[in-house]
């Protein structure tokens, strides 16, 4: 069996961590799926799908390191439409995750959580496709 489903989400700040966890069990369980595999994947090329420990330090360090990693310069493609930055933030990280279900639950570890990350902010209608595979 396939399900697909949406989540639309709109951002306020220029790099924004969103957990979107219990939207996705919300879907899980609507699926009526109970083994199988759930694909969480992101349509924007400035954003991206991670799984990790939702608690502030790690998150603002997470920021931190990212924001290092790509310094503040002119980039070439900052002549279309001045956010090369956010793009090749993107490009450092996963636009999205496959997880196993087993007995109707996701199998993430104790402390993981689901987050999509904005890194063009603020932006509308930012959408997330989850797709789940199995019976």
């Amino acid at each position: 069996m396939f399900y697909h489903e949406k989540i639309h989400i709109s951002t306020k700040e220029k790099f924004e961590i969103i957990n979107i966890t219990d939207d996705i069990k919300r879907i899980l369980e609507e699926s009526d799926i109970e083994e199988g595999l759930i694909n969480i994947s992101t349509k924007h090329t400035t954003s991206a799908i991670i799984i990790n420990e939702d608690e502030n330090g790690l998150l603002y360090d997470y920021e931190e390191l990212i924001k290092s990693i790509i310094p503040d310069k002119s980039y070439r493609h900052d002549i279309i439409d001045n956010n090369a930055k956010s793009h090749l933030m993107g490009l450092l990280q996963n636009s999205n995750q496959t997880l196993p279900i087993i007995g109707t639950n996701l199998s993430l570890g104790v402390w993981q959580s689901i987050f999509f990350v904005d890194f063009d902010g603020p932006r509308q209608n930012r959408e997330v496709i989850i797709t789940i595979i199995g019976e």
